[in-house]
């Protein structure tokens, strides 16, 4: 982009009384629009308008490289009430880099980057970038129309969690490598599409200095990371998402930020962002601050933050980081080093306040966003609705699930007759939320092995093993979520700094996995009993889960009409039930859609009827039964 923006034509930017007590109140939805740096024009010059909120200063100058970052060349001017700072600049242009010099009343000099910036240079550099986010041309309107019409709830939503800067890289080139958003955004897109997902959800987007951190400490909010490019690069990203109809998710932290000098922590001097009280304001654990949610302007900080990636972004969903350790004033914490709140309770009543108002705003205005919390307790209504006093998020990570399902999936076969019940649990409670089963990032880290190196056995047995516990996730209750590389059955644990193993499609059992996660997700899209009702029993039946001894699970998803309902059959054995016998509801034909001994998938390939009549005979508690030859850790799915 050229560098001469501020020679476009473009209106006076200044904050006014009412932008003022809107800030102070939590309830200004725009002030990105005003704090930060904006094109602006006064008495017929063009330059930038800068703001910032520093009440606690002396001091405060902009210092860039449009005035050879001169400490004094710029002083600031701060408003009559609620402490925000503002100059005007003469002949900025776009792209220049800036920051905040602030002083405080002890005569000590701060280098910050803008709280507000829209972009920023790129690490280790920690200056901000003047960018103007509004010049790009979207084209995804009927995606964004379908949206607002949608149910979410009754969608089909399979969610490939990915990491852009590992997932793939230039060939040599080091470490670094990095694909641009342009560059992701087409290879990313058919990627998806050929796998059947319908859903991204990006790690680490929003600006961060460390690259170990994931992404998951930020210090600038309102910035896509400039490693891979510009915000406008970012917006060509989502909007070539939206026309291959794939939806976009971002993680997004509001649970904490980093002590870096350049970032949010004692912003003017003072505790701005954070509580002052170490014991509200500091992760012990994390080494990082604790935002003071009970501050209207942190509030408006945040919250407007999420409406920004949305509104201005496009973006679909935010899946919203570390929950728990919000809600719980003593979460990772021992005694002494929390306060109770005014009732004696280890509840955060102001994080608890902060979530309603943040659902409330995005679901309220945004129908069809999904707002998603990785909330890994079991504290109740995190999915109920704000008016029958829940949380009011859409979904929730079902990290007990996952953990059941992780263990279980661990375990040698012979000891999985004693630890049955790990894997129907979560069905006696899938009603009391709208959860997502994932399989994330953080199961394929820190020693955790990969999804094919948990499994027990050697060679063929550890992807049979795969392929039955992925086909029981699919039909189990719940939208779905799986990380990067686990649909190729990746060999090693993830890492950051290196790309996926994209070598091992060349062998048939990889790339037999691929193609088994692309029938899955197939599969998933094209029957409504998968999808439609996740969070009731109207939707999901067990026929046997009570089979102990042969470590086998049988189960129906229906759909609301009960069309081509859909019967599962599990054996998380490596013996083979040449005659096994399925109860059934009905007296009909039982078409065969999945097998997942498919030699295409890397199985045996042993011959079965495409099409099984009922018998009358009884079975599992129901008139009718089926014979199946049940493979060793074989997985079949009948329509009916």
């Amino acid at each position: 982009m050229a560098l001469g923006k501020s020679l476009q034509k473009c209106e006076k930017v200044f904050i006014s009384e009412a932008d003022q007590y809107l800030f102070a109140q939590g309830t200004h939805y725009d002030i990105y629009k005003k704090l930060g740096a904006h094109f602006s024009e006064e008495d017929g010059v063009k330059g930038v308008f800068f703001a910032v909120w520093a009440p606690n200063a002396e001091k405060v100058f902009v210092i860039g490289e449009f005035n050879d970052w001169n400490e004094e060349a710029n002083p600031m001017t701060e408003t009559k009430t609620g402490g925000i700072f503002t100059v005007f600049i003469p002949k900025v242009k776009e792209k220049q880099m800036y920051k905040y010099l602030i002083v405080t009343p002890e005569g000590k000099k701060l280098y910050k980057a803008d709280p507000f910036a829209s972009y920023a240079e790129m690490r280790p550099g920690t200056a901000s970038r003047v960018f103007d986010i509004h010049n790009f041309k979207w084209t995804d309107n009927a995606w964004i129309k379908k949206r607002e019409e949608s149910d979410v709830q009754k969608l089909p939503i399979a969610i490939y969690e990915c990491h852009l800067g590992s997932w793939m890289k230039h060939p040599n080139t080091g470490d670094e490598g990095f694909y641009t958003y342009r560059e992701f955004a087409d290879r990313i897109a058919k990627y998806l599409k050929e796998m059947n997902y319908t859903h991204i959800e990006l790690m680490g987007i929003a600006e961060h200095p460390f690259d170990g951190s994931w992404g998951y400490q930020v210090t600038g909010y309102y910035a896509p990371t400039s490693r891979y490019g510009t915000p406008e690069d970012f917006m060509y990203l989502v909007n070539t998402l939206h026309k291959n109809k794939i939806g976009i998710i971002l993680d997004w932290v509001p649970a904490h930020f980093p002590k870096d000098a350049h970032g949010l922590a004692e912003f003017d001097g003072t505790c701005l962002f954070e509580h002052p009280d170490p014991r509200l304001g500091e992760h012990p654990d994390w080494g990082t601050k604790i935002f003071n949610f009970g501050k209207g302007e942190i509030k408006n900080f945040l919250i407007t933050n999420a409406l920004y990636w949305i509104k201005e972004f496009h973006v679909d969903g935010l899946r919203v980081d570390a929950v728990a350790s919000m809600l719980y004033l003593d979460y990772g914490k021992k005694d002494g080093q929390w306060v109770a709140n005014k009732y004696g309770e280890n509840k955060n009543l102001e994080a608890i306040e902060f979530f309603k108002h943040l659902n409330s705003m995005i679901l309220g205005t945004y129908p069809g966003v999904m707002t998603i919390a990785e909330e890994s307790t079991a504290w109740p209504g995190v999915t109920k609705k704000t008016e029958e006093n829940g949380l009011g998020f859409s979904f929730k990570w079902n990290m007990g699930w996952m953990h059941d399902f992780c263990e279980y999936m661990k375990l040698d076969p012979y000891f999985r007759k004693d630890n049955h019940y790990e894997m129907t649990f979560a069905m006696s409670y899938n009603d009391s939320e709208n959860y997502i089963l994932p399989l994330s990032h953080d199961e394929v880290v820190h020693l955790k092995c990969s999804m094919l190196n948990k499994m027990p056995g050697l060679g063929e047995d550890k992807f049979a093993n795969l392929r039955v516990g992925y086909t029981y996730m699919l039909g189990h209750s719940g939208k779905k979520l799986l990380f990067m590389g686990q649909e190729f059955a990746a060999d090693h644990e993830w890492n950051e700094n290196t790309e996926l193993e994209w070598f091992l499609l060349e062998n048939p059992m990889h790339k037999g996995m691929q193609e088994y996660i692309k029938e899955l997700l197939k599969l998933y899209q094209s029957h409504t009993c998968l999808y439609e009702i996740d969070n009731k029993w109207d939707g999901f039946e067990w026929i046997n889960s009570t089979d102990t001894e042969k470590s086998t699970y049988s189960f129906i998803r229906k759909n609301a009409m009960g069309t081509k309902n859909l019967l599962f059959v599990l054996n998380f054995t490596p013996i083979e039930r040449k005659e096994y016998r399925i109860g059934v509801p009905e007296l009909k034909k039982y078409k065969l859609l999945l097998n997942s001994d498919e030699k295409r998938f890397g199985g045996e390939g042993l011959e079965q009827p495409k099409d099984i009549m009922a018998e009358k005979v009884s079975w599992d508690g129901k008139l009718y039964s089926i014979p199946y030859a049940l493979p060793s850790f074989g997985a079949a799915v009948f329509e009916f």
